[in-house]
C-alpha cells in the first residue's frame, strides 16, 4: 500500500519512545527497528530487566534516513533516565494502552514532555485488546494533555476484533495483514459518519492554529489532503498539536504507519537545535545524556558536527564514537549532527555535560530520593572499593546519592524507590565487584530529661604517690527543644581552679554522647556550682571522671525521655487521591498540617504534614500503590518530639 505523503525530511533525526511500564516500549522499539531492516538482538538478561531499569539505544536506517531510537524506561523509579533521554531527541512517542482505566498512568510524562516544549505523539499500542469505546479513550487522553489531540486513524472492529483503521485524512480505509502488511478495503457504511467528524474535528483544530486555514473554511473551501498534511508538519514539530496512531506492535500492526507519520513529522535536527537554542558554530558540540561505569561509555546527541573520532572538546578527547546497528555496538568514525552515539572513555564527564559549547538550558534536576537503603560490604576489604564505586554510580545516575551518617555510623543509599536501589546494588556486584548487604537505616533517636537535678560528684584514690581527688556539684536541667548543649560555670571563690573548669565542661559534653537510654543526650543545660580539690593529687584526669560519673547519675534521675526525629513531608497527588493521600498519612502517625492546589499543577494537590522518620521507610510504596504510581513526596527534618511507645 503506498500513501500520498509530501516530501519527507533528509537529515539524522531521533526518538525516544516513552510510556508507562507495561505499555509495549520495547516490542514497539524491537518492531520498529526490524521493520528498517536492523533487528534488535534479544537477551534474557535485557528482557528480564526490572521493568526496564536502563534506557536502550538502537540505529536504523528506514528508506534512506537514518535514525536514533531510544527505548526509555517505563517503571516511574527510573523516570530520571527518561526525562534526561527527552533532551537529546527530536520528537517523543508517548506509547500507551487503550483501556481508559490505565490512562491515568500518563499526567507525569504529559507533563514533563509540555513543560520541555519537546514535540510529541501518541501510539495506542495493543489496539486490539480495545474493549470500549474509542472516543472514550482519546476522551481520557485528552483529559491529562494540555494539547489538543487528532486522532490520524481509527479503528475498524468487526465485532470485539480489531481488523483495521481508516486514515482520517485520506479517507481511506486498510485491513491489517501479515508481517505489517495492509490492504485497502472499502470504507465501512457504518464508519462514515465517525470518519466524516474526526475529519472535521482534526481540520478545525488545524485551522485554530492558523488563520489562513481558518478563512478557507469559513468561506467554504475544502482543504486538500496535500495542505493538511503540510499543516500537521508544522504543527507537530512546533509542539501545538499530539497526532494519535494506532496499533499493535506484537502483530506488527500499525508499526509501517508509524514509521510515515515519523518520516514526515519529526523536525529535523537543525529545528530542534533552534528550538532548545544551541547557538551554531563551526566547532562541534555535544551534550552527554547517559553515562556507564563513570564514562567508560556515554551516551550523548550531536547538537554541531561532524563529531570526529580523537577529536578534543573542552579538553576531553573523544576515545571511540559507536553506533547500534539495531542494538549491536559498531564503530563509527565520526558522527553528523542530529545523531545518538556512544562515545568512549570520558573519564569525569558527568550526565548532562554540554562539550563545546555552553549549555544552551540547565539540564533537568534529578527527583528528590524516596527511598534509601543502608549499605555495608559483606567482606570489610571492600570498603575502600565500595566508596569508588558508589561514587561511580552517582555520576551515572544523579537521581542515587549517598549520605555519610555520623549519627549512626551509616552508608545510606538513597534513590526513587525499591526497584532503583536493588538495581543499583547489582550494578555494585555486576560492574564493580562489590557485595553488599542492605537493610533499612537506622533512626537517629536522641533523648533529653523531664526534670532538673543537682548532682554530686566525687573521685578519691590513693594508691601510693600522688593520688586522684576532684569533687564536684553540677545543677543539671533540661533546655527548650532545639537549643542544644549549654555548660556554665557558676564557681566563686576558687573551689574549683580555674585551670580545671574546662576539663570539666569537655567531659560534660563527652558526656552527651550517650545517656542512660543508650543514645545521644540533646537540649541539656549543666553548671557547675560548687567543688573542691586537692593540691597535689587534683588533675584534669580526676575532674573529668568525677564530671562523667555526675552526670551520668544525674541523667538517670532526671527522668530521661527517648526523642525522635519529625519530617516535614510534602505529598504530591492528584486532586482524585489528595484524600487518600491524607488517610495514608494519619495512618503513619503523621500529623495533617493541610493542602493546597500544587504550583503549575492544575488538578493536582500538595499536602503538608509532619510525620515520625520511622513511619516514612516505605511510604513511596503505599502512596504509589493508592494513588496508581502517580504520587511522590520530598521531606526535610523539622524536628524532634517525645517519641509514643
Amino acid at each position: 500500500m503506498t500513501e500520498h505523503l509530501p516530501k519527507a525530511a533528509a537529515g539524522p533525526r531521533s526518538i525516544a519512545l516513552i510510556g508507562p511500564q507495561g505499555a509495549g516500549k520495547s516490542t514497539l522499539f524491537e518492531a520498529l527497528l526490524a521493520a528498517a531492516g536492523s533487528p534488535a538482538k534479544r537477551q534474557a538478561e535485557t528482557r528480564a530487566r526490572a521493568g526496564g531499569a536502563e534506557a536502550r539505544l538502537g540505529h536504523c536506517s528506514f528508506l534512506n534516513e537514518r535514525w536514533s531510537i531510544i527505548d526509555c524506561p517505563g517503571s516511574v523509579e527510573f523516570s530520571y533516565e527518561t526525562e534526561a533521554a527527552l533532551m537529546a531527541v527530536d520528537l517523543a512517542v508517548v506509547v500507551c494502552e487503550p483501556a481508559t482505566e490505565r490512562v491515568s498512568n500518563l499526567p507525569l510524562l504529559l507533563k514533563t514532555l509540555e513543560e520541555r516544549g519537546l514535540p510529541h505523539l501518541i501510539f495506542i499500542n495493543k489496539i486490539d485488546t480495545l474493549a470500549g469505546s474509542f472516543h472514550d479513550a482519546i476522551a481520557a487522553l485528552q483529559a491529562h494533555s494540555a494539547r489538543p489531540l487528532l486522532p490520524r486513524q481509527l479503528p475498524i472492529r468487526a465485532g470485539d476484533a480489531v481488523i483495521g483503521y481508516v486514515d482520517v485524512v485520506t479517507e481511506r480505509a486498510f485491513r491489517y495483514g501479515e508481517q505489517q502488511k495492509v490492504e485497502p478495503i472499502e470504507l465501512p457504511p457504518q464508519m462514515r459518519e465517525t470518519e466524516k467528524e474526526a475529519l472535521t474535528g482534526l481540520t478545525e483544530t488545524l485551522a485554530d492554529q492558523d488563520d489562513e486555514l481558518m478563512e478557507k473554511l469559513l468561506d467554504d473551501v475544502t482543504p486538500t489532503p496535500d495542505e493538511l498534511y503540510q499543516h500537521l508538519r508544522k504543527d507537530q514539530a512546533k509542539g501545538s498539536i499530539v497526532e494519535v496512531l494506532i496499533g499493535s506492535a506484537s502483530r506488527g500492526q500499525g508499526v509501517w504507519r508509524l514509521w510515515k507519520a515519523l518520516r514526515h513529522d519529526v523536525p529535523e535536527a537543525f529545528e530542534t537545535a533552534e528550538r532548545r537554542g544551541v547557538p551554531s558554530g563551526d566547532q562541534p558540540a555535544v551534550q552527554i545524556f547517559k553515562t556507564v561505569q563513570a564514562g567508560k561509555l556515554s551516551y550523548g546527541r550531536v547538537w554541531r558536527g561532524p563529531l570526529r573520532d580523537g577529536a578534543t572538546l573542552d579538553s576531553v578527547r573523544i576515545g571511540g564514537i559507536h553506533r547500534f546497528a539495531g542494538t549491536e555496538s559498531v564503530r563509527a568514525s565520526e558522527a553528523g549532527a542530529g545523531e545518538l552515539v556512544a562515545l568512549g572513555r570520558l573519564d569525569g564527564v558527568a550526565t548532562g555535560a554540554f562539550l563545546g559549547a555552553v549549555a544552551p538550558e540547565a539540564f533537568p534536576e534529578p527527583p528528590s530520593p524516596v527511598y534509601e537503603l543502608a549499605i555495608t560490604t559483606t567482606d570489610r576489604k571492600d570498603d575502600v572499593k565500595l566508596s569508588a564505586a558508589l561514587h561511580k554510580l552517582v555520576q551515572d545516575d544523579p537521581s542515587l546519592s549517598v549520605e555519610h551518617r555520623i549519627e549512626t555510623g551509616e552508608t545510606v543509599l538513597r534513590g526513587q524507590g525499591e526497584i532503583h536501589l536493588n538495581s543499583a546494588i547489582e550494578r555494585l556486584s555486576s560492574a564493580y565487584n562489590v557485595q553488599v548487604a542492605a537493610s533499612a537505616p537506622k533512626i537517629a533517636y536522641k533523648e533529653t530529661i523531664r526534670h532538673a537535678v543537682s548532682q554530686h560528684g566525687r573521685v578519691k584514690r590513693q594508691t601510693g604517690g600522688h593520688g586522684q581527688f576532684a569533687d564536684v556539684k553540677l545543677e543539671i536541667e533540661p533546655r527548650p527543644r532545639g537549643s542544644g548543649f549549654l555548660f556554665t560555670d557558676k564557681i566563686v571563690g576558687g573551689s574549683v581552679p580555674r585551670n580545671y573548669i574546662p576539663a570539666v565542661r569537655e567531659a560534660a559534653e563527652e558526656a552527651m554522647q550517650k545517656g542512660p537510654l543508650g543514645y545521644p543526650v540533646v537540649d541539656v543545660g549543666v553548671t557547675l556550682v560548687d567543688g573542691g580539690f586537692h593540691a597535689v593529687d587534683s588533675s584534669d584526669m580526676a575532674f573529668r571522671s568525677a564530671t562523667r560519673a555526675a552526670i551520668a547519675e544525674g541523667l538517670a534521675k532526671a527522668e530521661p525521655v527517648l526523642l525522635e526525629p519529625v519530617d516535614h513531608v510534602t505529598v504530591s497527588v492528584p486532586n482524585a487521591f489528595t484524600a487518600a493521600a491524607q488517610r495514608l498519612l494519619s495512618g503513619r502517625r503523621g500529623q495533617i498540617m493541610g493542602y493546597s492546589e500544587k504550583p503549575g499543577w492544575p488538578g493536582w494537590d500538595d499536602v503538608e504534614a509532619l510525620a515520625p522518620a520511622a513511619e516514612l521507610h516505605d511510604l513511596i510504596m503505599d502512596l504509589r500503590s493508592d494513588t496508581m504510581g502517580l504520587g511522590a513526596f520530598r521531606r526535610r527534618f523539622d524536628h524532634l518530639s517525645e517519641a509514643r511507645r
